[in-house]
């Protein structure tokens, strides 16, 4: 019986028949399960048992499925790599799971594209196909539970349930004190996925050397023409982050070896502290002789090992009372007091996307204004609402009402300024010259451009450093972290804030617990076509593959049937 037609699923006793047949509940208990042994196995150094369980991980029915489900959900669904080939239908993503075989598998090229930096230059991201997606995202399912056994405990970057609010809050932990370290060594690594070294990756790396080596040797397709990769992990593979910091782990380790750890009394002479998002890290110091003449040096070495050296441009030594920029924030001491706020080059280049939309869409409806703006105002916001942004907000919100006031004027150019203003600046509560646009026929009022300076300014809670997802120790802590955090991220909604909570903060269909960043659809118990209303009684949240699965189910098929 082929596996590509009817899998068997792992501990039960019948057969999906079809992509929305799948126990998605049972799958991703079954992944958790193996993942959590993998986790502990690590914590004891079993690197045998590691191997044996990552071996049953990637040939289960369960964690094939998972990552062709998320291949197929995330932004780059649509993208076809160099065979032109998408998994868009139900079908296709069934007939993938036989394709997902450690046996006789060789990865395609990747599809050389680029994408353009802030400073100018363009930064080459390799695309993969489908097939080797997936293939990257089971064997991901497999090390990532090693590499967050095995990490930096200050690392902070594409790691679960760690963001870039954390890794600035551990700064100002490191730097905010009266008697903290003064000097910053800022580190940038130069062009870091491109030069990895492969031998140090297949020699270090815990997984399937084959596949592995396969992966890294596949090279890339530029106009027609197939170029080979002798360095580096391919920008654009789903499992080239995790592959990145495992090589970066280890700094921390051979800095404390050196400086003591902190709260030791060799850390306190020297105050030698590590914080690191990705490639780019800071180490605090207590002079600036320290830096350059004994941390420097080590990190130098460190990198060398790797195949990798910092940037002398961007690689930096500063007083903290000058400030420096770090993940687009600016930290800096005034008069002794630490205040973080959104740096000036962020900020520009914020301002500088939405003048550049305005310009492009001169003749757009207000309503399709609002429309595009509102989510990139809410997305910067809510990145720097954690920080001293108050005042920012203000000056945002004054220049975009002065683009949008001359946008306005360049449409209406024959109009006296009043009208424009009473046409498109009304006045909401407190509020005046709020730009607005009247909504659809039938519907009354109007839409309005979202404030800056509405969205409100939070404390963040850093997450514990120590803490690891997959050990059963921390499950309760990550728990009420993600509760406190989605609770964050809906304040202000209290609709949704009743639907999510009736459902115990879990999709009520594969009963995985929502996250902060999780894209998810409202569901209609009673379709409104039935008389169903929108009364939060008659919803519920679902992960937009469950909400797809949801209104794919056969006729007559009870809800509870899904995940029996």
């Amino acid at each position: 019986m082929s596996t590509a037609t009817t899998p068997l699923l792992p501990a039960s006793s019948h057969y999906a028949e079809q992509w929305h047949s799948i126990n998605w509940e049972l799958m991703y208990r079954s992944v958790r399960g193996l993942q959590v042994r993998i986790a502990k196995a690590t914590k004891k150094s079993d690197w045998r048992q590691v191997k044996r369980l990552q071996r049953m991980l990637t040939r289960s029915f369960a964690a094939k499925v998972i990552a062709i489900r998320r291949v197929t959900e995330n932004r780059g669904k649509k993208t076809p790599g160099v065979d032109g080939e998408t998994w868009s239908t139900p079908v296709k993503k069934w007939e993938a799971i036989g394709q997902l075989k450690r046996k006789g598998y060789k990865p395609k090229p990747l599809k050389r594209v680029y994408i353009p930096k802030a400073n100018g230059k363009r930064r080459p991201l390799g695309i993969p196909t489908m097939r080797d997606r997936a293939m990257q995202a089971l064997y991901l399912l497999a090390i990532e539970p090693v590499s967050e056994t095995t990490a930096d405990r200050n690392s902070y970057g594409f790691r679960p349930n760690r963001s870039c609010a954390d890794a600035i809050e551990q700064c100002f932990v490191n730097l905010s004190r009266k008697a903290s370290a003064q000097w910053v060594l800022e580190g940038d690594i130069k062009g870091c996925f491109d030069h990895i070294s492969h031998d140090w990756l297949i020699g270090n790396i815990p997984m399937d050397k084959a596949v592995l080596r396969k992966w890294l040797k596949a090279g890339f397709m530029e106009s027609g023409k197939w170029n080979l990769t002798d360095a580096g992990t391919p920008q654009g593979g789903i499992i080239s982050p995790v592959l990145a910091n495992m090589v970066l782990d280890g700094l921390e380790a051979v800095l404390e070896s050196h400086f003591g750890r902190k709260n030791t009394k060799a850390s306190y002479k020297t105050k030698v502290n590590y914080v690191r998002y990705a490639d780019d890290f800071i180490i605090t110091g207590i002079s600036k002789e320290l830096l350059e003449k004994e941390v420097l040096p080590l990190v130098k070495a460190f990198m060398a090992e790797r195949g990798l050296e910092l940037s002398d441009e961007k690689t930096l030594i500063t007083h903290i009372e000058q400030g420096f920029d770090f993940l687009g924030q600016n930290l800096r001491k005034y008069n002794g007091k630490m205040l973080i706020k959104p740096s000036g080059k962020n900020v520009k280049v914020f301002l500088r996307s939405i003048r550049d939309y305005l310009n492009s869409h001169k003749t757009a409806p207000a309503a399709a204004v609002i429309a595009k703006l509102n989510p990139m105002i809410r997305g910067w916001c809510n990145y720097h609402r954690w920080i001293c942004a108050s005042e920012t907000f203000k000056y945002v919100d004054y220049r975009i009402w002065k683009m949008l006031w001359q946008w306005c004027r360049r449409i209406h150019s024959n109009r006296r300024k009043r009208w424009i203003k009473e046409k498109y600046f009304k006045t909401v509560g407190e509020r005046n010259w709020v730009f607005s646009a009247p909504k659809l026929k039938g519907e009354d009022g109007h839409y309005r451009l979202l404030s800056a300076t509405r969205v409100k300014i939070d404390k963040h809670v850093k997450i514990r450093a120590t803490a690891n997802c997959y050990l059963p120790e921390d499950e309760q802590y990550f728990e009420r972290l993600k509760m406190q955090r989605l609770k964050k991220s809906l304040a202000g909604n209290m609709k949704l804030w009743k639907i999510v909570e009736r459902q115990n903060f879990k999709c009520a269909v594969c009963h995985q617990q929502f996250h902060s960043q999780d894209d998810w659809d409202i569901h209609h118990i009673v379709q409104r076509v039935n008389g169903g209303s929108d009364n939060s009684s008659n919803l519920m949240m679902l992960h937009v593959n469950c909400h797809r699965l949801l209104h794919n189910r056969k006729e007559g098929e009870s809800f509870d049937s899904l995940n029996s």
